[in-house]
């Protein structure tokens, strides 16, 4: 079964695996499997389940509230995001204003079919919003009762200490980053996780299989296995793109295959069980279009991983992973 952490440095738990609907739920998956995956996740004993609005146009929050459904509020962390475009993308329908968060936060209730989400999360910075105003609509929204923590994804450094700032002035905590980490993109280790061990805000880490890259069945030279996400047209290909032309890559990720075999799991399992090595990771989201996955990735819930094991696949990997900290996702402008 699944183990809990606290998120950040607050009294709050959530499962150290987190169940997430992006590029599945309504959109990748039928809405039937979609919910079977769910049960699966509930039945690991995972609890903590993330969304966002911008997610299939906002139909996967729907999804995510017909696959929760019976299951008794207090006994579950929904996490939601606003940011991206949703709806119709009119000049309102993105960023951090104080129009877009409080409207918002009101559509994903309203979708999610509940009165509070436990975490509500800036999904970019908004280059294009104030700091404070941004900052401010979220304090209200903790007053309302609409979210009881606040969250950040993809937020550099510097940003973090600013946010975390201004929400002490304002009179509630930033509790969380959820950056993209895996064995190979680990942007954040540099300046992210020092700056958020200071400041108390732990790490939601997405993308911990690197999209499936880290599963290891992409095979250099080799045609996608059909039904992957490279296979996927509906847009799961385009994040994999990059890394599914890299023959060096690939070769070295079929090196971890014995590590993974000594310790007696799957390269799935080895890659989530690594994230989770980081002390300042909360917990690894994970995605399923098939309940067997969830079972398969739960499994490196508690899973410790030798000093050696670590240092063996720093070795294995050498200059393909990604360290660079300029490349956490700041977008340069709204999207719509």
């Amino acid at each position: 079964m699944v183990g809990y952490r606290y998120l950040g440095n607050s009294g709050f738990k959530i499962s150290e695996i987190v169940y997430g609907n992006w590029l599945t739920h309504a959109s990748q998956v039928e809405n039937e499997v979609a919910v079977r995956c769910v049960r699966a996740a509930l039945d690991a004993g995972i609890s903590s389940f993330d969304t966002a609005d911008t997610y299939a146009n906002t139909r996967a929050e729907e999804v995510l509230a017909d696959a929760l459904a019976g299951v008794p509020r207090h006994e579950l962390e929904i996490f939601t995001k606003v940011y991206f475009p949703i709806g119709r993308m009119g000049p309102n329908d993105t960023g951090l204003s104080r129009k877009h968060v409080m409207e918002g936060i009101h559509g994903s209730l309203r979708r999610l079919r509940t009165d509070y989400v436990d975490l509500y999360q800036a999904h970019r910075y908004d280059v294009e919003t104030p700091l404070e105003e941004t900052m401010q609509a979220f304090a209200d929204v903790v007053r309302q009762g609409k979210a009881l923590y606040i969250g950040v994804s993809e937020w550099p450094a510097d940003k973090l200490r600013e946010g975390h700032a201004l929400a002490r002035e304002l009179g509630f905590q930033l509790v969380s980053n959820q950056p993209r980490y895996s064995m190979i993109w680990r942007v954040v280790e540099a300046e992210v996780v020092p700056a958020s061990r200071e400041l108390g805000i732990g790490q939601i880490v997405f993308s911990p299989v690197a999209q499936g890259i880290l599963t290891g069945k992409y095979l250099p030279g080799a045609p996608v296995p059909e039904g992957s996400r490279a296979a996927d047209t509906k847009g799961g290909a385009r994040f994999i793109e990059r890394d599914l032309h890299d023959d060096v890559l690939l070769t070295r990720v079929q090196q971890l295959r014995p590590v993974a075999e000594e310790l007696g799991l799957t390269m799935a399992q080895l890659a989530v069980a690594w994230v989770l090595q980081n002390d300042n990771v909360s917990a690894a989201i994970i995605g399923a279009s098939r309940p067997e996955q969830v079972a398969e990735n739960v499994a490196a819930s508690g899973v410790q991983l030798p000093a050696e094991v670590m240092s063996r696949i720093d070795e294995i990997l050498g200059d393909s992973v990604v360290r660079d900290p300029a490349l956490t996702n700041v977008p340069k402008g709204r999207y719509a």
